[in-house]
């Protein structure tokens, strides 16, 4: 599982990660659904991009899948909820413990912010954002490694990690 806060590089991993290990991945959702948006995204929105980033797993899963590449999960919509509403469905922490996540990649944010239309929060707020992932990661029991570096090494780094974690190569 790759996270991070925004514009730290997570879907230019995860596609890295897929295209290399040949493992199925499943792009973020909340990004193109929300770009899709003619208003300011809501508290409803956020429900419906955690269900169908469930439903994604899921479907993925029934393919009988050894190893699953997901670009953001919900941990991060769990602490958007808690940023932005101050609040979360009742529901998501129970839907978090369900799915055993082997390794969480979370992006450092030590490569520029790039704005776009979509992002809100860059300079200190990536670092406080990363340490909310980790307290929410953490919680899980689930094992994270922090993954840095600029373009091919950044990349590398996360194959690199992945590989060893896994005893793969």
């Amino acid at each position: 599982m790759v996270t991070g806060p925004e514009s730290t590089g997570k879907t230019v991993i995860s596609s890295f990660l897929a295209e290399n290990l040949g493992w199925p991945w499943i792009p973020e959702f909340a990004r193109d659904y929300v770009s899709g948006l003619d208003r300011p995204y809501n508290y409803s929105d956020l429900v419906l991009i955690a269900e169908n980033q469930i439903a994604q797993r899921v479907e993925a899963e029934k393919n009988s899948v050894s190893f699953l590449i997901l670009d953001t999960w919900l941990i991060i919509t769990k602490v958007w909820f808690l940023e932005v509403f101050n609040t979360c469905p009742d529901w998501l922490d129970s839907e978090i413990s369900k799915y055993k996540i082997d390794l969480f990649l979370i992006c450092k944010p030590d490569i520029p912010w790039v704005p776009d239309p979509l992002r809100e929060n860059g300079g200190e707020k990536r670092d406080y954002l990363m340490l909310r992932y980790i307290e929410e990661i953490k919680k899980t029991g689930s094992e994270y490694t922090m993954i840095s570096g600029i373009g091919d090494i950044r990349n590398n780094n996360a194959l690199l990690l992945v590989q060893k974690h896994f005893n793969l190569k």
